[in-house]
């Protein structure tokens, strides 16, 4: 996780990537939501396999209680997404496809600020970091996690803002 922070050091990309991720999720929740199987009282949809396939990485990561904590997020994220579905708004692949552009716009306005090219562009595992990284920054402002964080940014750097007028200076 240090390495995929160390490409995500400017304040205003973490405040992106805090929305981005979160809608893009989101997205792939109502994309993915849908056929519903159903096994009894169970039903299961394309994006449930897909959370138990990433809850089985972010479970052998090292440290249970960040990876509890990114599946409980991960999992109230597809229960709003079946919410969505419920209500209809018309074509679940509009709806899912233009908040994927949204949360992946955000996303790259962060990293216009950041000066560099996402982190998942050099390594398709980092999909699945961006989630972590989001958890730790949202529960570690809250009091959570902060010792994780803290070692974070030990290895990462310090976080900053990054000049556009002169992008080597930051402040």
């Amino acid at each position: 996780m240090a390495s995929y922070a160390g490409s995500h050091r400017d304040r205003r990309n973490i405040q992106t990537h805090l929305i981005g991720i979160p809608l893009t999720l989101l997205a792939l929740g109502i994309l993915l939501g849908r056929p519903n199987w159903s096994f009894g009282a169970v039903s299961v949809s394309p994006a449930w396999l897909c959370f138990a396939v990433a809850a089985a990485w972010y479970l052998t990561r090292r440290n249970l209680r960040l990876g509890l904590a990114v599946c409980a997020g991960l999992g109230l994220t597809l229960l709003a997404s079946e919410r969505v579905l419920a209500l209809g708004l018309g074509s679940d692949w509009t709806l899912g496809i233009a908040l994927l552009g949204l949360g992946m716009l955000l996303q790259a306005v962060g990293h216009y600020y950041e000066g560099r090219r996402p982190a998942s562009l050099e390594n398709p595992v980092y999909l699945l970091v961006g989630p972590m990284f989001v958890t730790v920054e949202m529960l570690s402002s809250i009091g959570f996690l902060r010792p994780l964080a803290a070692e974070v940014r030990r290895r990462a750097g310090p976080v900053h803002v990054r000049d556009l007028a002169d992008p080597a200076a930051t402040r």
